[in-house]
Formats: C-alpha cells, structure tokens, sequence
C-alpha cells in the first residue's frame, strides 16, 4: 500500500509558472468604452497531474507594479493607494482549495486575495500540456469594490480576467 501511495505521489508533478508564455489582461469600462491591461511577474508553485486532478495546487502571484493599460499617466495612477496600492501590496495571489475535471477541461476553486482582501472564487480553465510543462487558461469576472480598488470613480465594478499560465517543470 505505500508503495502505491509514492507512486501516486511521483506523478503528480511539480510545476512553476514563467513569464514567457503566459498573460494576465483584464478588460474594464470607463466612460463608457473599455479599457484592457496586462499583469506580469508570475511566480509561484502548481502542483499538477491530469489523471488525478483533486491532488493538483495552485499558488500563483503577479507582481502588481506591472500593471501595463499602455497609458503612463493612468498605469502611475492605478499603482497608487486608491487602486492597486503597489507600495503596501506588491503581489496579486491565487490560491486554489479545490481542483476538479477531467480531460483537459477543469474548474478552480479557490481564494483570490487584491490588496489584502481575500475572496473565494471559481472559474473553468483548461490544462495544455507544453513541452516543457502545461498552459492552464481560464476567464472569470470579479467586482473590484471586493478588494476596495478605486472609489466613486467612472470606471465599471465589474472587470473580466483572462488568464493563461505557462509552468514549466520545477
């Protein structure tokens, strides 16, 4: 029996994710039309095997000083204390508690934590292998009063994340 349960153990792999290959874009409205930015800094653990899901882990953080809307004036405004508040919170973490699916095809549950605020979320995503590893890609929405980011301001509370994490072999 324990030497079925170090079998197990061996194969689930030990993954971290890259920057190379992988993107964090957000999509929000202001004024009426959207706005997209990208996130980068991806550091992190996964623990991954496709046979088994429910063994798998994510821990996964950006670096939220990377915040990128390809407008200088308002990435300096958004790393300020009333959004992102770069100097206090560098990193964006997301931690899982529950992975389940099967072929490819899987959904995350688990803790996004903005700015100190912590909030469960869920979302399908799907597992590529690469050849050094696996792209995991999923969409989700989230309400960016949740993690007390801007005010009264004119941009919408609602914001779309999209997300695709290159991890490589640890």
């Amino acid at each position: 029996m324990a030497f079925v349960l170090l079998l197990a153990k061996a194969a689930t792999a030990q993954y971290k994710p890259v920057d190379a290959g992988s993107a964090l874009k957000f999509t929000i409205g202001n004024f009426g039309f959207d706005v997209n930015g990208t996130f980068g800094g991806f550091q992190g653990k996964i623990t991954f095997d496709p046979q088994n899901p429910t063994t798998a882990s994510f821990d996964v953080t950006i670096d939220a000083a990377t915040v990128n809307t390809d407008n200088q004036l308002r990435d300096s405004h958004l790393k300020g204390a009333d959004y992102f508040d770069v100097a206090d919170y560098a990193r964006i973490r997301l931690v899982s508690g529950k992975i389940t699916g099967s072929k490819n095809s899987y959904k995350f549950t688990g803790t996004l934590t903005i700015k100190g605020k912590s909030k469960d979320i869920s979302f399908p995503f799907t597992a590529v292998p690469a050849a050094d590893g696996y792209v995991f890609s999923g969409t989700f929405k989230i309400n960016r009063k949740d993690f007390d980011i801007g005010g009264t301001s004119t941009i919408s509370n609602e914001l779309q994340v999209s997300l695709s994490v290159h991890a490589v072999k640890a």
